[in-house]
């Protein structure tokens, strides 16, 4: 008896997805089926592609930093890439044991145009294994202050797009935080932050609010969004931010006006360079 073509039984998977590729990210069971889960893995996976396919017309170089298991990489190569003549996709991996099982998996699907480093976001800023310009820089829940080297990257590589889903953003809390008391004898704008969940929580916001203001101070237009039905994870803030030459005005002294409002001025090489 012939053989389904998975494809043409399950009608969300696109023509020409890679089948083992799909199991490998555990979206198809081993038999190739979908179930109710695995199908709104795949609409999720779907959902935060779809975002980023208009930003890669032209793209030689995508550079994914946190890649962890390379996931997102692997999804673009396959939907959007390996029929391109051109076109490679970099991920950047601290821990070596995935970026090892990366490298395996790209040589057994047969994606040339795919390569995996071990090296912290912080690392490969000086690394020479990497292209001086990039088209494209993903970071998605790069911890922490991550997301901001992954930016720095970015800037220093002058990428066109920059793609950020941030995560565990701490660093700014922390400092508020530490400075909550004498905060609180100067404003009562520390109301806001006075109780810990409120602190984490306006932290977290801050956070990305400066982030946003330094890329538009570098001369790119930004657009925050929602990763609707992301439910695996509570952190679903989108950032895309596309280089337009033109930095925003004011957008440097907004930064700072925000960073000496709440008492974090020792934060400002981090949002204003």
């Amino acid at each position: 008896m012939k053989k389904q073509n998975v494809t043409a039984a399950i009608p969300e998977i696109r023509p020409g997805q890679s089948i083992e590729l799909l199991k490998e990210l555990h979206i198809l069971t081993r038999d190739g089926k979908l179930n109710q889960d695995s199908r709104r893995k795949l609409k999720q996976v779907y959902h935060l592609a779809q975002f980023i396919e208009p930003l890669l017309d032209g793209m030689e170089t995508l550079v994914d930093h946190g890649a962890g298991k390379s996931y997102l990489g692997f999804i673009l190569y396959d939907l959007y890439i390996k029929s391109r003549a051109s076109g490679e996709v970099i991920g950047i991996e601290s821990r070596r044991e995935l970026v090892e099982k990366s490298c395996e998996l790209a040589q057994r699907l047969g994606f040339p145009r795919m390569r995996f480093i071990a090296s912290t976001v912080e690392e490969a800023l000086a690394s020479t294994d990497l292209p001086s310009s990039v088209d494209v820089v993903t970071a998605l829940h790069a911890c922490n202050t991550a997301t901001d080297d992954a930016i720095r990257f970015a800037l220093s590589r002058q990428a066109r797009h920059i793609v950020l889903v941030p995560c565990c953003q701490a660093e700014v809390a922390a400092t508020m935080r530490a400075r909550k008391a004498e905060s609180l004898a100067r404003t009562p704008l520390a109301e806001l932050w006075r109780h810990p969940i409120h602190t984490r929580e306006l932290g977290s916001h801050l956070t990305n609010v400066l982030r946003c203001l330094l890329l538009e101070s570098h001369g790119y237009d930004v657009t925050v969004t929602e990763l609707v039905g992301w439910e695996h994870s509570m952190k679903n803030e989108l950032i895309i931010a596309s280089l337009r030459g033109k930095p925003r005005k004011n957008a440097r002294e907004r930064a700072e006006a925000i960073l000496h409002e709440f008492n974090i001025e020792e934060l400002a090489p981090r949002f204003t360079y």
